[in-house]
């Protein structure tokens, strides 16, 4: 378990985002209000009516009058926290009826059994008033009016029986004591909290009160100890001497440890009955250099270790995996914790679901090396479900074989990796996987040759498969496939799926779907193909049609998700925007044999009428001569590229590129273009930027150094700032070299809505210029690389004396 710093855990980054959204907007309305911070004194009057949220907390504030609230009826979040609140006048919330969550920690608050206000909060689900003068925690008659309290926050220096009397009616979701530092408990002081969870704050290295954890593991479903940091033994004695514990859920919660002190109270807690246990910001010392011996049987279900980290350099990691992997549990899971391997039961493990989800697992895990071989783990027979979202894994066939013993095994995710197959290896997957998660990974068309045979369900979202090919091994029991954030380009066809149900084919690369694809999925009933890029012309018309009849309420097959909100034409630009439902495809414009019948004849008529005309006016003479004037033109102008002109000139061509197209680069253009392959001289970035100088000075330096500038462009290509840099002095440089100075190689299909608006130079080339397109079809690429060399070649009179090639 080395120390590392935990990878962002991709999904919380998204909510992240969300939630950064919806604030700024509520910020926009006026709703959420921040006053932190401000050194106030006193509630300010000016605040807009609609704010529903607002935090007063880090001022000076000592009191709270009557009226403070007043011009703000909606208000539902108050937090004011870290003042000098000493007192607050019982009518203060008169005015506010819809408060909901009230914090008045950290203050000057001195009686609880007095605290009048909260007659006016019968609303009020969250209150926290841990950390004030509290010297006793009886609480006054008023918080038996709090019927909808959910959460309930206090801290006091003496707990005495009968403190909670006047809450024992209130049915609370948690409890939360702060103890302070010199704290008196009176035993059964908590028959009268009545909650499902009970957290307990420990102040640092406090002694914990034998009697308050008999109360709470004997009155409480749930029980959470939070900042311990010692005193581990007395508590594991605790717990083994007990004969009846009510808790059927311990949670441990920022916690120091050693670890003979961890497995220790582990194993107390093994053979007691609470059967879930959960770990949670764990820093563990003094790790083992042998294996620490575990409890054999246990009434446990399950155990969730989730940011632990250590803080011991030089230990057995092997030892600290067996520990845990050989629990007696059915349910194990270590998440968010850079460990970087796992282990296999020594013996058959009842665990029946794993998860090491947003760890720094890779493909050797569960698996060890004798004598130069690798084991695979054959005792994880009772396993269900495993899940390895978020680790280091790459390849999938590797995976395969580490779980191919897994008979049991039917529910695997290995989303959020960098899994990638390359189609060589044949994939042993236990036959009875019947759920599949692959989403965010970087599987390819390749992947349907890699997948277990029993599989029902089917995530491969945000992948970079760009086709389903039509010979692939069958899955006869798949019902759901999701294929979103993909690249495919139209319908896949069912003949390796024949009973799919359900096709999720959101934000692809869609342009005019082929609906007749759909006539090999009998048993399709819905199909998501929205947020894709349509091109609204006459091959789109079935798939419109398709559309329109799926929104019918008699219809009975196939149902288009989202339809027609999501549905947006990108093309042509006179209907960009317009759902599909709203444009009108004629059928005239679309029916091939009316076209022809008013095109193609006043065409002929015309054609002929011209050629008559132009017999009887010589003017064939006249267009060839004027070809042979244009042609002369021509080629003196070309031939007025001088070798003077080309002073300075050093290199054939600058390459600009993003850097995701690295490996393109250096596996095959360069390769085809300099050396004996190609004869060029080559100028690119990684070679020829002379280190000292800005990036800008070196590409203005590689550019003019250049016969001319080859482009290779992408999705990364237009998001890249510096490619955007080349692109601009190329464009300028191409005066002085004439109009073919850039050239432009298309890697991937890059349509010209994903082109930014500030690259309107690159959509001007792209729309008036020939550019070369990269072939998929191996055969046609020496026909590529011969016509970009034919672009690029030119006589260079002033040749460095040395050249330097990769």
């Amino acid at each position: 378990m080395p120390r590392q710093i935990m990878r962002p855990v991709t999904a919380a980054l998204w909510a992240a985002a969300m939630l950064v959204v919806l604030q700024q907007s509520a910020l926009s309305l006026n709703i959420i209000v921040d006053l932190s911070s401000r050194n106030l004194s006193s509630v300010p009057r000016d605040m807009p009516q609609t704010v529903e949220y607002l935090d007063l907390s880090r001022n000076r504030i000592r009191q709270l009058h009557k009226g403070d609230f007043n011009d703000i009826t909606l208000l539902r979040f108050l937090n004011v926290s870290w003042n000098s609140l000493e007192e607050i006048d019982p009518e203060t919330f008169l005015d506010t009826p819809l408060l909901e969550n009230l914090d008045l920690s950290h203050n000057q608050l001195k009686n609880l059994s007095n605290q009048q206000y909260l007659f006016h909060t019968g609303n009020l689900r969250v209150l926290n008033l841990v950390r004030n003068k509290f010297l006793t925690m009886t609480l006054g008659s008023e918080f038996s009016s709090l019927v909808k309290l959910e959460r309930l926050s206090l801290g006091a220096e003496n707990i005495s029986m009968g403190d909670l009397k006047n809450i024992s009616e209130v049915k609370l979701h948690t409890l939360t004591l702060f103890l302070e530092d010199k704290l008196v408990y009176e035993g059964g002081t908590l028959n009268d909290g009545h909650a499902q969870r009970l957290q307990i704050a420990f102040t640092h290295n406090q002694i914990t009160n034998h009697d308050l954890i008999a109360d709470a593991m004997s009155l409480f479903d749930e029980v959470e100890l939070m900042n311990l940091t010692g005193r581990y033994n007395d508590l594991s004695k605790q717990f083994s001497e007990r004969v009846e514990i009510r808790t059927s859920h311990l949670y441990l919660t920022n916690i120091l440890i050693k670890w003979k002190d961890l497995t220790h109270y582990v194993n107390v807690v093994l053979n007691t009955t609470i059967t879930h246990l959960t770990a949670s910001d764990v820093a563990i010392f003094d790790l083992p250099y042998e294996d620490t011996v575990v409890t054999n049987t246990s009434k446990m279900q399950s155990f969730i270790a989730r940011r632990a980290v250590v803080k011991s350099f030089f230990f057995s990691q092997e030892a600290v995996y067996n520990f845990f992997i050989n629990m007696p549990v059915k349910s194990l899971a270590i998440v968010e914790t850079a460990i970087i391997h796992m282990t296999c039961p020594k013996l058959h493990s009842p665990i029946r679901q794993l998860d090491f989800s947003y760890c720094a697992l890779s493909d050797s895990i569960f698996s060890s090396m004798n004598s130069q071989e690798t084991s695979e783990c054959m005792t994880l027979v009772n396993l269900r479900k495993l899940i390895l979202v978020g680790n280091n894994l790459k390849s999938l066939q590797l995976l395969s074989k580490r779980v191919q013993y897994m008979m049991s095994l039917q529910h695997l995710d290995l989303s959020i990796n960098s899994l990638v197959y390359d189609g060589l290896a044949e994939c042993v997957w236990p036959l009875n996987i019947t759920n599949m998660t692959l989403s965010s990974n970087g599987l390819t068309d390749s992947v349907f040759k890699c997948l277990p045979k029993g599989t029902e369900t089917l995530d491969l979202q945000n992948n970079q498969i760009s086709v389903v090919p039509p010979s692939i091994l069958k899955l006869n029991n798949l019902l759901s496939l999701n294929l979103n954030a993909n690249r495919l380009r139209d319908l896949p066809v069912c003949n390796g799926f024949p009973i799919l149900n359900e096709l999720l084919l959101r934000s692809n690369s869609l342009h005019a779907p082929t609906v007749s694809n759909l006539e090999s999925c009998p048993r399709l009933r819905v199909l998501d193909a929205s947020y894709n890029p349509f091109t609204c012309t006459c091959t789109l018309r079935s798939f419109r049609g398709l559309g329109l009849t799926s929104e019918k309420k008699s219809h009975t097959g196939v149902q288009l998700l989202s339809w027609p909100s999501n549905y947006y034409c990108t093309y042509p630009e006179a209907v960009r925007d317009s759902t599909l439902k709203d444009i009108s495809i004629s059928e005239v414009s679309c029916n091939v044999g009316l076209l022809a019948a008013t095109i193609l004849c006043p065409a002929v008529i015309m054609i002929i009428a011209v050629v008559a005309l132009c017999h009887c006016l010589d003017i064939p003479w006249y267009m060839g001569m004027i070809w042979q004037w244009t042609r002369a033109k021509h080629r003196a102008r070309m031939q007025q590229v001088r070798p003077e002109d080309l002073v300075g000139v050093e290199f054939h061509a600058f390459v600009s590129y993003s850097q995701h197209n690295a490996d393109w680069m250096h596996d095959f253009l360069l390769p085809n273009l300099q050396g004996p392959a190609g004869g060029l001289r080559i100028c690119h970035h990684e070679k020829d930027f002379v280190p000292g100088k800005t990036i800008i000075e070196n590409i203005i330096s590689c550019v003019e150094k250049s016969r001319r500038s080859v482009f290779v462009l992408s999705a990364h290509f237009v998001k890249s700032e510096w490619c955007h840099y080349e692109l601009y002095f190329a464009s300028h440089q191409r005066l002085a070299r004439g109009s073919d100075g850039i050239v432009l190689v298309l890697l991937e299909p890059l349509p010209q809505y994903m082109i930014p608006s500030k690259y309107y130079q690159l959509k001007s080339m792209m729309s008036r210029h020939t550019y070369l397109e990269w072939p998929q079809d191996r055969a046609k690429h020496r026909l590529f690389w011969a016509n970009l060399r034919a672009a690029l070649q030119t006589d260079l009179p002033n040749a460095p004396v040395t050249e330097l090639e990769e």
